[in-house]
């Protein structure tokens, strides 16, 4: 039953008054005994957070991956000056020259623009070198884990269609509220309803609203990989034709164990523009899914790169004036 609503819960939560009793009558249990599951798995940090998840381009936000190359000795400090930037939501160290590896976001009203906020952190960090890796072109982006063993290797990854939408006080409000993970109680948003003083009705609306908007990529928790058994997780890098980028993109997209699949720009110092996020249970069990890819992906060349150290992994908080106050500490 716990691997059931582990499953159940980081696909479509139910975006009614009482998600948990939707998702108890689903696998024949109580709203009780899912509470008191989720909960549980919540206090042993099996469950990292329930949340909406947005699209930080969406949302007006510039953002990329960002690789430095930094010396061993300097590596504890450079990570204290990235992580104080309110946009990295995403921190490791990986098993490569390009050693720290991390996600950046700006504001939309930043001053400095993502690459100046690059250069200085670079600058302030002391880095050997440094790659802007920003998104060309993203194939997929959802993080299910198996939990029940029971799913396909491979899944069907669906182009989204997105209506256009004029984003209003409310419709910000509703983002600022729903960005922070939920309690698991009977009815987890009726505190935020409250305070923005709307019925649930408004609410559920503008959430799918903004759901189908592709603003809000969707609401669901997120799991904390080492802690529910997927210990051995690698960014795979592949070396691909650019003129067939789509086509090996969308082939790479469809295995269920990648989670995040991008196309990204090559550099002189950096062959590599596939981009491919690989889930696994043990390293044996990940390099016989990576071994598979490559039976399929047309490549010159591939690479795993495991992390060896995670340092930060949180939601970026958007429309907060934490981006400000950064920018107005560094830019002198």
């Amino acid at each position: 039953m716990k691997d059931e609503i582990l499953s159940r819960i980081q696909k479509n939560f139910p975006l009614v008054a009482r998600p948990f009793k939707v998702i108890a009558d689903e696998l024949n249990s109580s709203e009780d005994e899912v509470i008191a599951i989720l909960q549980e798995e919540k206090n042993n940090n099996i469950i990292r957070q329930t949340s909406a998840i947005f699209d930080t381009k969406r949302l007006g936000y510039e953002s990329s991956l960002v690789a430095f190359k930094v010396s061993e000795e300097k590596i504890n400090d450079a990570v204290k000056i990235i992580n104080s930037h309110p946009g990295i939501s995403h921190n490791y160290e990986r098993n490569h020259d390009f050693n720290i590896w991390f996600t950046l976001a700006v504001a939309p009203n930043s001053k400095l623009g993502l690459e100046k906020t690059v250069q200085i952190l670079a600058n302030a960090v002391q880095a050997d070198d440094y790659i802007t890796l920003p998104t060309l072109k993203l194939f997929k982006i959802n993080v299910k884990l198996n939990t029940t063993g029971k799913d396909d290797k491979k899944e069907k990854v669906k182009k989204a269609k997105y209506k256009d939408i004029e984003l209003t006080p409310l419709h910000h409000e509703i983002i600022r509220s729903t960005q922070y993970d939920i309690e698991i109680i009977r009815e987890p948003f009726k505190k935020i309803v409250e305070a923005l003083e709307i019925d649930y009705d408004t609410f559920f609306s503008i959430l799918n609203e903004l759901q189908e908007a592709g603003v809000m990529r969707r609401f669901a928790s997120i799991l904390n990989h080492r802690k529910a058994g997927f210990s051995a997780n690698a960014m795979v890098v592949w070396d691909i034709d650019e003129a067939k980028g789509e086509e090996i993109g969308k082939k790479a997209a469809e295995f269920s164990a990648v989670s995040h699949c991008y196309l990204r720009p090559k550099y002189p110092n950096w062959p590599y523009n596939l981009f491919t996020m690989v889930h696994g249970k043990s390293t044996d069990e990940t390099n016989a899914i990576i071994a598979e890819m490559a039976e399929e992906i047309e490549s010159k060349e591939h690479m795993p790169l495991y992390s060896s150290r995670e340092f930060k992994k949180v939601r970026v908080e958007y429309f907060t004036p934490e981006f400000e106050d950064w920018e107005e500490k560094y830019n002198k």
